[in-house]
């Protein structure tokens, strides 16, 4: 089958992952995460972000961010984001039903939530006619393909913390994060000031499986109900514990990332090439933004799939994954030329 440049989520699983499944899946072990597989996980978790962490394993990114959510709030409460984050454009208001909070998108810069976006809303405190502002969820890597520095993080967790707020992180793509910071993932994460971060590994290599990550117990002791209650909880989880063993504890997750940004930063040299063609946000992960001539959208696509971001502009989006080439790189870029000059 073709590859394209749709999605992250539509490569495969790399075969270490589906060989440590394969490993797994001998005799009998104890569900519902009660087994050997997913204690081992959640110590290399431990290891990585601190004793403190405490973990839980869900199905897919929507579940973590909707856990997330659920054990930081209650239903009269405010979670402020970006407009384009994937809780507000992408999960069919599942944060919304599942918590009965209130989302309040705030316009990004660069795909980022800032500061001065927020602070409008921090208002209406201890007034009862008023949704309570307790979270602000930002997302690393961001929707559009940009990744928070340390600082503004730093400078987020502070401001949320200043009114007894929480600071919720969307980690789908958090391992191109990492490589593009050149940081472990606990430099940008705890040491930073986030509180609960959901910790994705679908999108770079894993088959399912993403991981809520809280950095303070306190907070976790109705989480393992609301899981349960929001169906996130897995019966044979030693599959994700399995997964998360090979994704993290050789680094595999740095050479699939790794290679991602490598093959978004080739596709981004290449097509700068081109005069027609114009990269719209800097490409600091495994995603590029590029407005294209309208015309050859369509017969592009029909070899290789994506996604137009923005019908208006004619803006594109194009993910690469742990699995692309060069060649395909090379192979998408001559299809672009060839296009080009026929409709000159």
């Amino acid at each position: 089958m073709f590859k394209g440049f749709a999605s992250d989520n539509n490569s495969g699983v790399h075969p270490a992952i589906l060989k440590a499944m394969e490993d797994a899946n001998q005799g009998h072990v104890v569900g519902y995460g009660n087994d050997p597989f997913t204690a081992k996980a959640i110590d290399i978790f431990k290891e990585k972000f601190g004793a403190a962490t405490e973990v839980f394993f869900v199905f897919n990114g929507t579940g973590a961010n909707v856990l997330s959510l659920s054990t930081l709030t209650q239903s009269f409460n405010s979670v402020i984001c970006a407009e384009t984050a994937h809780i507000q454009e992408d999960e069919c208001g599942a944060p919304e039903k599942f918590t009965g909070c209130k989302l309040i998108p705030v316009e990004p810069v660069n795909g980022k939530v800032t500061p001065e976006a927020v602070l409008p809303h921090l208002k209406g405190f201890d007034f009862e006619h008023h949704s309570q502002p307790k979270v602000i969820s930002i997302s690393q890597v961001t929707e559009m393909g940009t990744v928070y520095s340390p600082d503004e993080i730093k400078a987020l967790a502070e401001l949320a913390h200043k009114h007894h707020m929480y600071l919720h992180m969307d980690g789908a793509r958090i391992s191109n994060a990492a490589i593009a910071l050149d940081m472990d993932f606990r430099g940008f994460t705890v040491d930073c000031g986030v509180d609960v971060l959901s910790f994705g590994g679908t999108k770079n290599g894993m088959m399912m499986g993403e991981a809520v990550l809280f950095f303070n117990p306190e907070l976790t002791k109705q989480t393992k109900y609301l899981r349960k209650q929001s169906m996130q909880l897995f019966s044979k989880m030693r599959y994700v514990g399995a997964q998360f063993i090979a994704y993290l504890e050789n680094d595999l997750w740095k050479e699939t990332a790794s290679h991602s940004n490598k093959m978004a930063k080739l596709l981004e040299a290449e097509v700068a090439k081109i005069p027609e063609i114009k990269v719209t946000q800097a490409v600091s992960a495994n995603g590029v933004f590029a407005i294209v001539p309208k015309e050859i959208i369509e017969p592009l696509r029909e070899r290789f799939f994506f996604y137009t971001w923005d019908e208006i502009q004619s803006e594109v989006r194009w993910m690469t994954s742990f699995d692309t080439t060069e060649d395909e790189i090379y192979a998408f870029v001559k299809l672009i030329k060839e296009l080009l000059n026929k409709k000159e």
